[in-house]
């Protein structure tokens, strides 16, 4: 059995400056106290500040200016998506407008796809959603619902769809373990998405939008249940 991971104090202080930042405790723009007062504040040395710091900086919710001091990143402004998995974990309220988004991005690449899919990705998008239908539990159900819609964003041609696809499946993997509602049974979830990969495999981009669009809002709707 392997042991399980231990939080170091850098861990810890990393999560509960992360939690200030977000928490606007430590508002956008401002700069924290110096870093004596900051250390002795959480009871920590000002080695273990600077690595918790570092961590910070690389998550971009801090920026250090040498001589003038560490400045809370405006990140709602200036951040990318790589930030969503983080403010997902601090705050589950994220998921609605990351599922706008899915839901609008998700339609137009099963669009996409119907257009510019050659028979390869047909026979891929075939045997993916079978492996739906085959999966063992909601977890295996959920995971295999992935792949489906990153070979569908594989078959636009487009590399960025298939960035956004995996930005957006990833933003909200903290708390994918509350969102397999859709995933519980693998028939049901089978059915629910053939009529998108049916549509695509077609080419018929006006039905693809429509079943992708219908297929995004049904679990949309029974994700969120889960998060009530």
């Amino acid at each position: 059995m392997e042991a399980l991971p231990r939080e170091t104090i850098v861990d810890v202080l990393e999560a509960r400056l992360r939690e200030d930042i977000l928490a606007g405790r430590h508002p956008a723009g401002s700069y924290l106290p110096p870093e004596r007062q900051l250390a002795d504040g959480y009871g920590v040395t000002r080695t273990t500040l600077k690595h918790a710091f570092g961590r910070l900086v690389q998550a971009g919710l801090l920026e250090t200016r040498h001589g003038v001091g560490t400045k809370v990143r405006d990140y709602a402004r200036l951040g990318g998506a790589d930030l969503l998995p983080m403010l997902v974990r601090h705050d589950a309220k994220w998921v609605r407008e990351i599922f706008e988004v899915r839901r609008s991005v998700g339609a137009l690449i099963a669009e996409r796809a119907a257009a510019r899919a050659t028979r390869a990705h047909h026979a891929e998008l075939r045997r993916l959603l079978e492996a739906v239908r085959d999966a063992d539990g909601a977890d295996a159900v959920q995971l295999a619902d992935v792949e489906v819609h990153r070979a569908l964003a594989r078959a636009t041609g487009n590399r960025v769809y298939v960035l956004l696809t995996n930005t957006l499946f990833n933003a909200y993997l903290p708390v994918r373990a509350a969102l397999r509602g859709p995933f519980t049974d693998a028939g049901t979830a089978h059915r629910r998405l053939a009529p998108v990969v049916e549509a695509v495999t077609s080419g018929d981009g006006r039905q693809a939008h429509a079943a992708a669009d219908a297929y995004l809002r049904d679990t949309e709707q029974i994700m969120l249940e889960g998060l009530v």
